[in-house]
């Protein structure tokens, strides 16, 4: 099993939203950047296991815990040509893009990003690197723990 930080607007999708949702699953469609795409596509497998993290709001921080539920199939918003995500150099046949479907396992107390920086366990998780902007980052098992301990 890997372990991942998967960023989300509140004003997107909040884990209150997810939480709302028919088997509190959602698609992680969206995803315009190919490093973040190819984790999903390449890396992530069903069972793995995510953050959810609220992004681009007042205070930014892990907000709950899902898990893969389903592989990386095309992500339908670049088929659209009135969805915001629609690409219209991407096609069926051709996709470009891709998303898993997340589903949550526990809504948790907001760690916030400042906690996070607080802990010297976590100087080397990606989300804490100068100039990271990567919406999807790998956690590493001894941060993930360390995360899951002080929750």
């Amino acid at each position: 099993m890997r372990y991942w930080l998967m960023k989300s607007e509140p004003t997107e999708v909040s884990i209150d939203d997810l939480a709302a949702r028919p088997g509190q699953t959602v698609a992680w469609d969206g995803v315009r950047n190919y490093q973040a795409r190819n984790f999903m596509r390449n890396q992530m497998q069903l069972g793995d296991q995510a953050f959810f993290y609220h992004s681009s709001c007042d205070e930014p921080g892990i907000v709950g815990i899902t898990t893969v539920s389903k592989l990386a199939y095309p992500d339908v918003t670049q088929f659209d040509p009135k969805s915001k995500y629609y690409d219209p150099k991407a096609t069926p046949e051709n996709p470009r893009w891709f998303n898993v479907e997340v589903t949550l396992l526990k809504k948790t107390r907001l760690v916030s990003l400042k906690e996070l920086r607080s802990y010297p366990e976590l100087a080397s998780m990606r989300i804490l690197q100068k100039g990271n902007r990567l919406s999807i980052t790998p956690v590493d098992p001894a941060e993930w723990n360390f995360i899951m301990n002080i929750l």
